[in-house]
């Protein structure tokens, strides 16, 4: 039976909860901007859009951090083979979380009203920076909390002589997540100035730190899944984060474009931006081979399922779309529409979203001793909140295309009737997809808070058996290079739409006919690519599943050596 082996474990299990619940806020938030996208009037004045969108980013990433913090602590004993240090303080931590997203949200409205609470030449209610709008007060608060995660981890390892790699990917990540947070902690009355710095918190955050945590839990989460070799693990891990840093703090440069910084970033930025997919890929490619190393069945699918969908989504979002809006060509019109939120939706949550959900569906069944849990909710969790996020971006990538010939091309104003029409079916589109992705979360919500406690079927996670033929044969590594090489070719179709409106036929005579028919081609493909991809990659492992001998994967299990 899967079951935990350590009881400071369990302290994880509170972040999860939350991290369930703050998901479902931040998307009934979303579903608010969908509608108010739709009609501007619905609660103008109460609560304005800029104010929802605000809750929406900020409560975004305070669910993706609970969910990392859970998934930390849960992995933090097995990787040390030793019980939490100071348990007390990762109680005090959780409070003190929740103290911080309620004074945020609270906050927040204080904008409208332009109230910052300036005291000492510092806002410490709200300082209304984009992704940092947490107020001074609350980042002190923040700062001391990651400063609490990252000595517990310290202090629960093991001495340095005995680290493996995700031992240093995990204590570099923790680190960072402090350091980096101090740039955000400081106001400058210089927009140009101020924006450079905050960009070093968001940039390096998601760019950096983010990507070094997320590597080290896949792998350690796939050393538990399949009892992959850890020092095979470990030597992806390795490259993994060190071409993160390589090429992620550089990267840093296609934000400063249009900030009032000198030009020559347009160049250094377009060239060095261009690297950052370059761990991506390596990702994909480590996910796939440690997943295929010793053909065991897939026992927990739900959690390889979210797994699987936050790697192959931060292949599609953060490493495609990002690629095809980053350079100073593409971003002089992508940058500011709705291009923007098609890329940030797939990249944010798809990467670093599902990790966290992925690692609750494997830890909070073993804390629960629930081995033998009904999957069934999961796995069509996994699809609904998979493709209501692509059918979201696609919605986005498309009815930014439309924004930017209207609004930027032809210099038609946004509430002078011409560019919102354009953009009607679009703006459907965001919200009935946003509704899909709203009932998946809903459900994951609902299956965790359940697990282990609702009556089953004993039939319940049985299937037929599927032949290892057709669409569930084993998936080759050729086969998984031609999919990946498929999204890739349709990134390029998407990223030349964007280079098209440099045309002097676009830009200067208003012809639409390139970017349109790039878009309509390039967006729909790598968004359909993507589903099948999946598909194909989890058929594979379902039939492996009913032909592999069963192995029950269990929480403890020897991986420091």
């Amino acid at each position: 039976m899967m079951q935990i082996s350590y009881q400071t474990q369990r302290l994880s299990m509170r972040f999860f909860m939350l991290m369930a619940t703050l998901f479902v806020v931040q998307v009934g938030f979303g579903l608010l901007l969908g509608l108010q996208q739709a009609d501007p009037t619905v609660l103008a004045g109460t609560l304005n859009f800029n104010v929802v969108r605000a809750e929406h980013l900020s409560l975004g990433i305070f669910w993706i951090l609970s969910g990392f913090i859970g998934a930390i602590l849960f992995v933090g004993p097995l990787l040390s083979k030793r019980e939490l240090a100071a348990p007390w303080l990762i109680k005090f931590l959780f409070y003190a979380l929740i103290v911080t997203i309620v004074w945020n949200m609270a906050t927040q409205s204080l904008a409208m009203k332009g109230i910052a609470g300036w005291w000492e030449g510092q806002p410490w209610l709200q300082q209304g920076l984009e992704y940092l709008e947490a107020g001074r007060a609350a980042q002190v608060v923040i700062l001391i909390g990651f400063s609490i995660l990252a000595g517990v981890v310290l202090r629960t390892f093991p001495p340095r002589k005995e680290w493996n790699e995700i031992h240093w990917g995990l204590a570099i990540g923790v680190v960072a997540l402090t350091a980096v947070w101090l740039f955000g902690m400081f106001y400058v009355s210089r927009l140009d100035l101020q924006e450079y710095f905050r960009w070093f918190v968001v940039h390096y955050w998601v760019e950096g730190v983010w990507e070094v945590i997320h590597i080290s839990l896949i792998g350690f989460l796939l050393v538990l899944l399949f009892k992959v070799d850890v020092k095979s693990v470990g030597y992806a891990v390795f490259w993994g984060v060190a071409l993160v840093w390589l090429s992620g703090l550089l990267g840093n440069a296609h934000h400063y474009f249009w900030i009032g910084t000198p030009e020559f970033w347009q160049f250094w930025g377009s060239l060095l931006s261009a690297m950052e997919p370059l761990p991506l890929v390596f990702c994909f490619w480590h996910i796939y081979l440690d997943a295929h190393q010793n053909r065991r069945p897939l026992e927990n699918a739900p959690a390889f399922y979210f797994i699987l969908g936050s790697v192959v989504l931060e292949q599609v979002g953060a490493g495609i779309l990002g690629f095809s809006m980053t350079f100073a060509l593409t971003n002089a019109w992508s940058h500011g529409t709705w291009i923007t939120p098609a890329h940030a939706h797939l990249a944010l949550f798809g990467t670093f979203g599902m990790l966290g959900i992925g690692a609750a569906y494997y830890a909070v069944p073993a804390m629960r001793e629930a081995a033998n849990f009904d999957q069934r909710i999961g796995r069509l969790a996994f699809w609904m909140v998979m493709i209501g996020v692509l059918g979201m971006a696609l919605s986005f990538a498309l009815g930014g295309t439309v924004q930017i010939y209207v609004y930027r091309t032809l210099g038609l104003h946004w509430f002078g009737g011409d560019l919102f029409p354009a953009m009607g079916v679009y703006r459907l589109l965001v919200a009935v997809f946003g509704f899909l992705l709203a009932v998946g979360a809903g459900l994951i919500a609902f299956d965790l808070a359940t697990i282990g406690k609702r009556t089953r079927s004993v039939m319940a996670n049985h299937r037929a058996p599927r032949a290892a033929s057709g669409w569930g044969r084993p998936l080759s590594g050729f086969e998984a290079g031609i999919w990946l090489t498929a999204m890739w070719v349709f990134g390029g179709i998407v990223t030349l739409s964007l280079l098209s409106y440099n045309l002097p036929r676009v830009r200067v005579d208003g012809d639409p006919t390139l970017p349109y028919l790039l878009a309509g081609i390039g967006y729909p493909g790598l968004l359909l690519v993507t589903v099948l991809f999946v598909w194909r990659f989890l058929a594979s492992m379902e039939a492996r599943t009913a032909t592999a001998p069963a192995v029950m994967p269990a929480a403890a299990v020897a991986v420091a050596g």
